[in-house]
């Protein structure tokens, strides 16, 4: 049977044959939330599981309950088919800001239904830039035609509850700066733990009047918005390339030249590249002088204005793509994933070259990525610097569990600041796995399980981390069980993650 998924307490039972279940609630959390946000994040899952017909009755839960549902993961024989990717993540909310500062109307098309991109959408709204929901992947933005500056009054601080979503959290942060008005920026706990005071480092440094707690580095963030004149600014590019794509995004709305100086290293360029070449579809041009590889610096002109170009298409999420390139990789059978491909703008897609690293067989086309491997060839493990691709990384530590010899995983010290702490959470669960892994400060070195047994029924955490849930579901492709907490985490980039994954897998 096609597996109807339902996370909520009141789903209904699956049939015996079937290779995914709802397993009894099991209580779990690595990130407390307290009990407003918590209810917040519940009606969010809530919402998107009534709207899919998940379950014809979802009964509101109270306490932990609701997010502790677990969903078994049937043995996965092979993975053969097509699949058609939900739009990226960092390109719609990057589409969805620049469409707020630009002059026009601007039609975002193959929006990325999540919570992630709901959280931006309902900050702008909070914000009065007028948006026209057509449905849950196309609406219209009525751009400001500069700076967005708070609905409220001159004394009133404008609170915006940004949940884990980064690619929100950072970019508005810079952008708010650029307009009039207070503002306080916040999330769930574990977003008061990723840092950001690079990027707020920046922003003072071109003047505006803004904080994070002086302690952690971390949100809330508070901004006292009275316009800015344009400067110079230094920053590390060290811990996130978000912080430069931040303020990349943001300098045109400055009245005034903006000259951005990376000062040490770069990493996940092609994150930025992904910026650069947006803003131009809106047509900014940004000055780059010197190797994105080395210590750039990036220009952006007065005379640079955002222009809406009436209508942009989303391209498919490359970083979701990594997970049926492995199954394919791994099973040896068939897939291809429609969405991004040869021609893609998101540096993700190079996760299919580390695929053919290690034995895999890819053809590219310009929207579509294909992957199989021969049955007479094993993967084999390599040594691999994933810092251009740190999210697709995490799936290849899947991966490694089912190679000959060692995986190298270098140049992940990004992982420490996403979600969740994701170099240890990744660390456990392949321990859980049969795995050993050798962990170091930015890199670890995954050891496949003896003749790639991997162990059978396991529960994998998930630390709220919608990737832990869908890198880990892929173990089931070692003929086990595999029992994922939280699947609803999900929700936060790939909502329909299981039911595409369900069908086209042979059990």
């Amino acid at each position: 049977m096609k597996f109807p998924l339902a996370y909520a307490i009141a789903a209904s039972c699956f049939s015996s044959n079937s290779a995914f279940h709802v397993a009894t609630p099991m209580k779990h959390s690595l990130l407390v939330l307290d009990a407003s946000k918590a209810a917040k994040k519940r009606a969010s899952r809530t919402k998107w599981l009534e709207s899919r017909g998940y379950s014809d009755s979802v009964e509101a839960a109270s306490g932990d309950a609701a997010a502790a549902n677990t969903l078994t993961v049937g043995p996965i024989k092979s993975l053969d088919g097509t699949v058609t990717l939900p739009g990226s993540k960092s390109l719609s909310n990057r589409c969805l800001l620049l469409a707020a500062l630009s002059d026009g109307k601007t039609s975002v098309d193959n929006l990325l239904d999540s919570e992630d991109i709901s959280y931006m959408l309902e900050a702008l709204e909070q914000m009065k830039v007028p948006v026209e929901r057509h449905s849950a992947e196309a609406v219209t933005v009525t751009g400001q035609d500069g700076p967005i500056n708070s609905p409220l009054g001159e004394d009133e601080t404008c609170e915006l509850y940004l949940g884990n979503a980064g690619t929100a959290m950072r970019p508005l942060a810079a952008a708010l700066c650029m307009g009039k008005g207070k503002f306080v920026l916040d999330g769930v706990p574990r977003m008061r733990e990723r840092p950001i005071a690079d990027l707020v480092d920046g922003l003072q440094q071109l003047g505006a009047d803004v904080t994070c707690v002086e302690e952690t580095g971390c949100p809330p963030v508070t901004i006292n918005a009275k316009g800015l004149k344009g400067g110079t600014a230094s920053i590390s590019g060290k811990m996130s390339s978000q912080f430069l794509s931040s303020l990349l995004m943001a300098a045109p709305v400055v009245d005034g030249d903006v000259t951005i100086e990376i000062k040490d290293e770069l990493i996940s360029a092609p994150y930025v590249a992904l910026t650069i070449g947006l803003m131009k579809k809106f047509g900014v041009n940004v000055e780059i002088d010197g190797d994105m590889d080395g210590k750039p610096s990036f220009h952006i002109a007065s005379s640079e204005k955002y222009k809406s170009p009436a209508s942009i298409l989303v391209e498919g999420d490359a970083s979701s793509a990594s997970y049926f390139i492995a199954g394919a990789a791994i099973t040896g059978g068939k897939v291809t994933v429609r969405g991004c491909g040869s021609e893609s703008v998101q540096g993700d897609v190079a996760f299919a070259n580390v695929m053919e690293q290690m034995g895999a067989k890819v053809e590219w086309a310009p929207e579509s990525i294909t992957v199989t491997r021969d049955p007479d060839v094993k993967l084999k493990g390599i040594d691999v610097d994933c810092g251009k691709i740190p999210d697709a990384a995490m799936t290849l530590a899947v991966a490694a569990l089912f190679a000959e010899g060692p995986t190298t995983i270098r140049n992940v010290y990004s992982w420490r600041l996403k979600e969740t702490e994701r170099m240890k959470a990744i660390v456990a669960e392949c321990t859980k796995l049969g795995g050993t892994v050798e962990e170091f400060e930015d890199y670890c070195i995954v050891h496949p399980p003896v003749d790639n047994k991997i162990n059978d029924n396991v529960l994998i955490e998930t630390y709220d981390d919608h990737r832990m849930a869908m890198t880990f579901s892929l173990a089931a492709c070692g003929g086990v069980n595999v029992i994922i907490n939280d699947p609803g985490c999900t929700a936060k980039t790939f909502p329909t993650y299981f039911e595409m994954l369900e069908s086209i897998s042979t059990h």
